[in-house]
C-alpha cells in the first residue's frame, strides 16, 4: 500500500476499520469510519477539481459537496446518506450501507 496516494491509503485504512467494526458488531463505529473514508474521497475529488476547500472534517466536506450546484442527483443522494442522523436506538432511519456508499463515491468521483 506504500505506493498508493495518501488519500487512497487513508481511505482504505478507514474502510478496513469500518469492516472490522461491523464484523465486531459495532455498526455505529462502522458508520463513523465509512464517513471518514467518504471525506477522504471528497477531499481528493475537490482537489482534482481545483477547489481549495481545506476543512479536514468529513462531515463538513460532505456538507460542502452537497452545496455544490453541479453535483449529480446520484452523488447528492448517496452523499446525503452520510449526514442522516441516527435514531434514539442508534440505527439509521434509512436503508443504507455506508461502507458500500463510500466505495460507490470513490468509484464515481475519483474513477480509479
Amino acid at each position: 500500500m506504500n505506493d498508493l496516494p495518501e488519500w487512497q491509503h487513508l481511505f482504505e485504512n478507514e474502510i478496513q476499520q469500518a469492516q472490522a467494526a461491523r464484523t465486531a458488531g459495532n455498526e455505529g463505529m462502522a458508520r463513523v469510519c465509512a464517513r471518514r473514508a467518504a471525506g477522504f474521497v471528497i477531499g481528493e475529488y475537490l482537489n482534482r477539481q481545483g477547489d481549495k476547500y481545506s476543512n479536514p472534517s468529513a462531515y463538513e466536506r460532505l456538507r460542502y459537496l452537497l452545496s455544490q450546484p453541479d453535483i449529480s442527483p446520484q452523488v447528492r443522494d448517496i452523499a446525503a446518506h452520510f449526514l442522516v442522523r441516527v435514531t434514539p436506538n442508534h440505527t439509521l432511519p434509512i436503508d443504507a450501507d455506508l461502507i458500500a456508499d463510500a466505495h460507490w463515491l470513490q468509484k464515481l468521483l475519483i474513477q480509479t
